[in-house]
C-alpha cells in the first residue's frame, strides 16, 4: 500500500507552513492516488493535533478523502484514508 507521511514537529508554530504542507500532502495523496496520509503533529499540548482536524474538516478538503483516524496507541499520530475507483 502506498503512503505519505507528513511530519509536522518543525513547523509547530509556524501556522501558514502547516496549512500550505497539509495542502500538499492531501493534493499530491489525490494527484497520485495514494490511499494513506500519515500526519504526524506530535503530542505536545495537542493544539497541533486540533488545528490539523479542523483543516480536514474543512469541507473542500474533506470532499477529497474517504474518512480520518485517529492513532488509538499513538495519540500523535492522525491517518487520513483515500477511496480510488478504478
Amino acid at each position: 500500500m502506498a503512503k505519505l507521511k507528513l511530519d509536522l514537529h518543525d513547523l509547530f508554530n509556524k501556522s501558514s507552513e502547516i496549512e500550505a504542507e497539509l495542502n500538499r500532502v492531501i493534493r499530491q495523496a489525490v494527484q497520485e492516488k495514494i490511499s494513506l496520509v500519515e500526519i504526524i503533529p506530535g503530542k505536545g499540548s495537542g493544539q497541533l493535533k486540533k488545528s490539523v482536524l479542523r483543516f480536514l474538516e474543512r469541507k473542500e478538503i474533506k470532499a477529497l478523502y474517504h474518512r480520518v483516524e485517529k492513532d488509538s496507541k499513538n495519540f500523535g499520530r492522525i491517518f487520513v484514508h483515500f477511496k480510488f475507483t478504478q
